[in-house]
């Protein structure tokens, strides 16, 4: 069954520990904050970008009518 999880993409509790432990051996400490501001900033930046399409395209439906 467990190869079926792996090969599927579903990620455990044991695999988010594996995972968690090699950021931390990778990016020490004091780098994992920069990192997480960095992600945070990435996903806003997205989200934003998805609501001006979003937007637009309103704008355009609404014009066409």
């Amino acid at each position: 069954m467990n190869t079926l999880n792996i090969s599927l993409g579903f990620v455990g509790p044991g695999q988010w520990v594996i995972i968690a432990v090699i950021v931390l051996l990778l990016f020490g400490g004091r780098k994992i904050p920069e990192l997480m501001r960095g992600l945070g900033g990435g996903i806003k930046e997205f989200k934003k970008a998805t609501q001006d399409e979003e937007e637009d395209n309103k704008k355009i439906d609404d014009d066409k009518k």
